[in-house]
């Protein structure tokens, strides 16, 4: 049976919010709800916080979680995790954004599971439909197309597939990325020694650099995500009201 771990990225300098992983949201840091949501699980052996930073490191392990240091060095959260699944014996690593604190466990387990379903596939990921125009042409929504086996064509933050009406209706077909990948742990480590690519350096999205060396995605697709955006104080006291609420209901 493979065996699967969790590894989720957590620098310390995130650029509009530093620090954000250790804010306290519904009484823990913030890095703890992603924690505890993949620690729900049901496929995943193991699930660790790979950091750059000592404090992250120490809130991470005071709460009763496992983490261990990386350098800051890295560009983005995939290569981090490859330095991490390096010194760990496992078959799939699961990569799970550290601010993504209300994904659903089940959403861990069905990108961890595609790579279980298609053996010929590296990576997995996941994405949910785009429901709305204003989605649709946000830069910061990034989309996917794929081909009828599921496996991903490219992504995007422009709107793909465009209509050459250049408008959204009810009957568009795109789907919205979800920020999570599966990986085969020996994929992943030749994933990050390729390096940044032209196609990651000009959309800023680090699963560019797997497509163009190549690789085989399997994309999933959820009915929903609830992808709570943590960026700015303002977003940081609406997660807090949404979790306090969610708490006490």
């Amino acid at each position: 049976m493979a065996r699967i771990v969790g590894i989720i990225p957590a620098r310390y300098a995130a650029t509009r919010l530093p620090g954000k992983m250790l804010l306290e949201v519904a009484g823990k840091p913030l890095i703890m709800h992603t924690y505890s949501r993949a620690r729900a699980t049901k496929l995943l052996d193991r699930v660790l916080v790979a950091t750059d930073d000592e404090r992250i490191l120490r809130a991470v392990t005071a709460a009763g979680g496992e983490a261990v240091m990386t350098t800051g060095t890295h560009r983005c959260g995939s290569d981090r995790v490859a330095e991490a699944a390096q010194a760990i014996e496992c078959d799939i690593v699961v990569n799970v954004q550290g601010d993504e604190i209300m994904i659903e466990p089940g959403v861990i387990d069905a990108t961890a599971q595609l790579l279980l379903d298609d053996p010929e596939a590296d990576m997995g990921t996941m994405a949910c439909r785009i429901t709305t125009a204003a989605e649709y042409t946000d830069r910061n929504v990034v989309k996917v197309v794929f081909d009828e086996a599921g496996r991903a064509l490219y992504f995007s933050r422009a709107p793909i597939p465009h209509s050459k009406r250049g408008e959204f209706t009810a009957q568009t077909v795109a789907y919205r990325h979800i920020g999570i990948y599966s990986y085969r742990r020996d994929y992943l480590v030749r994933f990050a020694a390729f390096g940044p690519s032209p196609l990651e350096l000009a959309e800023d999205l680090e699963q560019l650099r797997a497509l163009e060396h190549g690789a085989r995605i399997a994309v999933g697709v959820a009915a929903a995500h609830n992808k709570l955006k943590i960026d700015t104080l303002d977003e940081l006291e609406e997660a807090r009201a949404l979790l306090c609420r969610s708490t006490s209901s």
